[in-house]
């Protein structure tokens, strides 16, 4: 009989109970400074992480090649026999190459790589749809169909107070924002269908941009049933601003609030509030 088993990276922000409930197998990222570092999540939190920026910027990194292979060996031992891992969007981190890499040299298991082509809640919401089949279904074919329909319906929007983190990460993608941050605008920025971030909408101010945010999405999911999670990096009370009225919408069916991962909290910066949907 089969006994599938589904993986992710720390970067979804699920949860640890949803985690446990699902028992969803977490890779956790790795945040480094100058004289040490941390597995994201486990030995670090997001607080923490904010608390120290003023100091000293932590670069990130992937998971180990030799955490993928470990997690792979602990799971053929405890008898499971497929893996369906639902990772952080390959054009934002470098983390589903690798573990497809270590999957490939693996014979003992059959493992799916999936590209989510999101991160955060919106990450967690595909590998939650994953699992979740897992347990009803256990049928790896039925699984694997299950992460790649979630990850065509889910989206991520989001703003930030500054585009100055995501730069020196990296990660600045397709977002126009020098010439736009001089004059106050801030972008409402989301992921493109390669996985990649982009400008989807541009606002003067920051109250102006969290409306247009709350906006977006209020559209986007008006025709059908959605959850919705709204997720902040060191910006609690103006992100819970935006949760109640998601509440009061009848098409949406389960919100989710909370604090983004650490090792996102460092590519963004303070401020960031975002908003992670996906349709039921």
């Amino acid at each position: 009989m089969d006994k599938i088993a589904v993986i992710t990276d720390s970067s979804c922000d699920l949860p640890d109970e949803i985690l446990q409930k699902y028992d969803i197998k977490i890779l956790p990222l790795r945040i480094i400074y100058e004289n040490r570092e941390f597995r994201d999540r486990i030995e670090i939190t997001a607080e923490e992480v904010y608390a120290n920026l003023d100091k000293e910027i932590p670069k990130t990194s992937l998971p180990l090649p030799a955490d993928a292979m470990r997690l792979f060996k602990q799971l053929s031992e405890e008898g499971y026999t497929h893996v369906v891992a639902v990772l952080m969007s390959s054009g934002l981190s470098g983390t589903y190459n690798m573990v497809k890499n270590v999957a490939d040299t693996f014979d003992a298991l059959k493992i799916e790589v999936v590209d989510s082509k999101s991160l955060s809640v919106g990450l967690g919401f595909i590998v939650l749809e994953t699992a979740n089949e897992a347990l009803i279904s256990n049928d790896f074919s039925k699984v694997l169909k299950k992460a790649n329909e979630a990850v065509e319906k889910t989206d991520v929007f989001y703003v930030i107070n500054t585009l100055d983190y995501l730069r020196k990460g990296g990660r600045i993608g397709l977002v126009e924002g020098a010439v736009g941050e001089i004059l106050g605008i801030k972008p409402i920025i989301s992921i493109d269908d390669q996985g990649k971030y982009y400008a989807h909408s541009k606002v003067r101010g920051r109250k102006k941009s969290i409306k247009k945010l709350y906006d977006i999405v209020k559209e986007k999911i008006k025709d059908k049933n959605y959850s919705v999670a709204v997720l902040h990096g060191d910006a609690e009370e103006e992100a819970k601003n935006l949760i109640n009225p998601f509440k009061e919408i009848a098409a949406v069916d389960e919100t989710l609030f909370g604090q983004i991962s650490p090792v996102l909290g460092v590519h963004t910066g303070p401020g960031l509030i975002g908003i992670c949907i996906t349709e039921i």
